[in-house]
């Protein structure tokens, strides 16, 4: 996996980054960093990819498990900590997951098999921050 990301001018705190799979990403610091407030923080970016690589998995599962399932958001709630370098200490997922006549049990079992197996995001996240999580089933 690769990524490049480019300082975007001297004016500023903004930068891009271009995946390895093509796409870009824009990111800025916030206004008392120098920053515009342009485009997302890096950390914002970072946990919202910890919450996509969990949704995605979640998703995944339940679709496998033949459940259907029509809907996933997932709210992320994080504290940091107060000292450089501001690592994220807490993090907490919320999954709602809708569908029709879901199964309680496999959809619990897919956010625990994302949050114990296969998230790598969270798996990387967690090194550094107590990770919980909750669910919320929304029938159709």
């Amino acid at each position: 996996m690769e990524c490049k990301v480019s300082w975007l001018g001297a004016d500023g705190m903004a930068f891009s980054a271009e995946t390895g799979s093509g796409h870009l990403v824009n990111m800025d610091g916030a206004p008392e960093a120098g920053g515009r407030n342009l485009a997302p923080r890096p950390m914002e970016l970072l946990l919202a990819g910890a919450g996509g690589c969990s949704a995605f998995d979640v998703v995944l599962i339940l679709q496998r498990s033949r459940q259907a399932v029509s809907g996933c958001n997932v709210n992320l709630k994080a504290e940091r900590a107060t000292e450089d370098p501001k690592v994220f200490t807490k993090i907490n997922l919320h999954f709602q997951v809708k569908g029709k006549e879901l199964d309680p049990a496999k959809v619990e079992r897919a956010v625990k098999l994302s949050h114990e197996k296969y998230c790598s995001a969270t798996t990387m996240l967690a090194k550094t921050a107590e990770l919980s999580y909750s669910v919320e089933i929304i029938a159709e």
